[in-house]
């Protein structure tokens, strides 16, 4: 069937005329714009999901570092320190923050996975999508439904901006993944249409403005890290969104902001790599000792 979801609002009015979750809403729509069955959709899901298992199988016990040599052991460290010393906030935290390290690093190894949105914050999704199946041993079917769930959240914003750090700094990149995992959390939890948009818009509203500044122009320095902190970021979302504690600002209208935002910040930090993190002394010299030749190569 074809469906208009250009808006949140229009999303939470379809479901509620079809009595459909958002899930099914979505891949009826995949199926009909793509002239296939929502079978083959499903089916297409789970390989992206088969795709994110495998990155953080092989991230969580690679130490190989990225051509640049910047970034690329520190999921290793953090699985190594979990093991002397549990997590503050218990199991799930540790699987969550050490699954965003495993995969984003696999990025940086040129490895396969699955951008969601970006290829800069690969690793949000994932973590809060695999970690939660694991820890409440959930169906493919469950996490498929989960996983299209997050896929509907990024569909309804890409259809008001493009989700790219060069566009609207990161908050278009680890902020919108942040905001899919949200919803993705509370459809998993079994919250209803409202509470996962709702998420949505609490983990997106509490992220506007973060710019894009990565060091020497890689997607390594701060990007790696953002990846850990914004997958826990979503699953406070989402148990405010579970407590009906709502965003006084509605989800549209939390987009548009970032929309604005994304107008207002300055060129320099977004992506050019001319200002913010970038610039600082320290991220001067690593890309100062980037550009010097390497006497070992010749």
């Amino acid at each position: 069937m074809e469906y208009s979801l250009n808006t949140f609002a229009r999303l939470l009015q379809t479901c509620e005329k079809y009595n459909k979750k958002i899930y099914e809403i979505m891949q009826e729509k995949e199926a009909f714009d793509f002239d296939i069955t929502v079978s083959e959709v499903r089916s297409k899901t789970q390989k992206t999901l088969n795709a994110m298992k495998s990155a953080i199988k092989n991230g969580l016990c690679s130490t190989q570092k990225s051509i640049s040599g910047l970034c690329g052991d520190d999921c290793v460290r953090l699985t190594e320190k979990y093991k002397k010393q549990k997590a503050i906030f218990g199991n799930i935290f540790e699987k969550i923050t050490s699954y965003a390290l495993a995969t984003v690093e696999e990025n940086l190894r040129m490895n396969i996975i699955a951008a969601c949105p970006t290829a800069g914050s690969c690793g949000i999704v994932p973590a809060v999508l695999i970690s939660l199946s694991e820890e409440y041993n959930l169906s493919m079917d469950e996490q498929i439904n989960a996983l299209i769930t997050a896929g509907a959240i990024g569909y309804v914003i890409s259809s008001k901006m493009p989700m790219a750090g060069a566009v609207a700094g990161c908050q278009a990149e680890c902020g919108v993944a942040s905001a899919m995992s949200a919803a993705l959390a509370v459809q998993i939890a079994g919250g209803n249409t409202s509470q996962i948009i709702n998420a949505a818009a609490l983990a997106l509203k509490n992220i506007l403005g973060l710019t894009c500044d990565p060091v020497s122009g890689l997607v390594e320095i701060p990007c790696v890290k953002r990846n850990a902190f914004l997958a826990v970021h979503a699953i406070t979302a989402s148990e405010l969104a579970l407590a009906d504690i709502e965003s006084k600002i509605p989800a549209d209208e939390v987009v548009d902001a970032m929309v604005q935002t994304g107008q207002l910040m300055p060129p320099v930090l977004k992506e050019t790599s001319l200002g913010g993190l970038a610039v600082t002394k320290s991220a001067v010299k690593i890309s100062e000792k980037l550009r010097r030749p390497n006497k070992n190569s010749r």
